[in-house]
């Protein structure tokens, strides 16, 4: 018999040569299932998608003309007119409403085109109003309206200057004339410039065949006084 108070230890001892349980681990779900690595890739995706379509839509522009300066209805225009621009058109019926460039423009306008203002194509006329003739006006430049601009439609009057009186001879107010009716003003260069002094303007007018007959007899009317224009509104 065992002695007293010894344990019975083979019954109730743990077994020594049992190995150790491993420990639990917890199962991880795959990486490329994770919602928001699905969202990322999309993202991407999407913004690839709109960068190729903006640049690929970059070069979608058309070269048409457009005004280098103001141009007056029924001035004659070409190329030296004009300059090009790139423009993107909603579709092909907007831009071709326009004068494509590079191709020539020889014409008058039935219009007035602003400057930097593209060139419609119904703005071209065939001719009716070409051929005009200009005639330059040496005007004080208080004798231009303020609202006078290349395109604006003037009258031209001439006050004839005071003639040499004989002694005794009565004074007689001079009395202005009308020479040039309803005609357009194709060029106006700033005061001071070199086309002239600074105390007058050169204004080049536009006048139709109607007029030009008279243009003889206006002409020394202009050269024999002091012009004045009015414009019509």
């Amino acid at each position: 018999m065992p002695p007293r108070g010894s344990s019975t230890g083979s019954r109730h001892a743990p077994d020594q040569e049992t190995a150790a349980s491993p420990a639990a681990t917890r199962a991880s779900r795959s990486r490329w299932r994770d919602p928001r690595l699905v969202v990322g890739v999309a993202v991407v995706a999407v913004c690839g998608l709109l960068g190729a379509r903006f640049l690929g839509g970059a070069d979608d522009t058309v070269a048409v003309w457009a005004a280098a300066g103001p141009l007056a209805e029924g001035q004659q225009v070409d190329g030296g007119d004009l300059v090009r621009r790139e423009v993107r058109f909603a579709d092909q019926a907007d831009a071709d409403r326009y004068l494509p460039a590079g191709t020539p423009v020889t014409g008058s306008l039935t219009r007035a085109v602003g400057e930097g203002e593209l060139v419609p194509r119904a703005a071209l006329g065939d001719g009716a109003r070409g051929g005009l003739t200009e005639v330059p006006l040496s005007v004080g430049t208080e004798a231009v309206p303020s609202t006078v601009d290349v395109g604006s439609v003037v009258d031209v009057w001439v006050t004839p200057d005071a003639a040499p009186r004989a002694a005794g001879e009565a004074v007689t107010a001079a009395r202005s004339t009308l020479v040039l009716d309803d005609v357009v003003v194709v060029a106006l260069p700033r005061a001071g410039s070199s086309l002239g002094p600074s105390a007058t303007r050169q204004v080049m007018v536009g006048v139709e065949s109607d007029q030009a007959d008279a243009l003889p007899r206006s002409l020394a009317a202009l050269a024999g006084g002091t012009v004045l224009l009015t414009a019509r509104r």
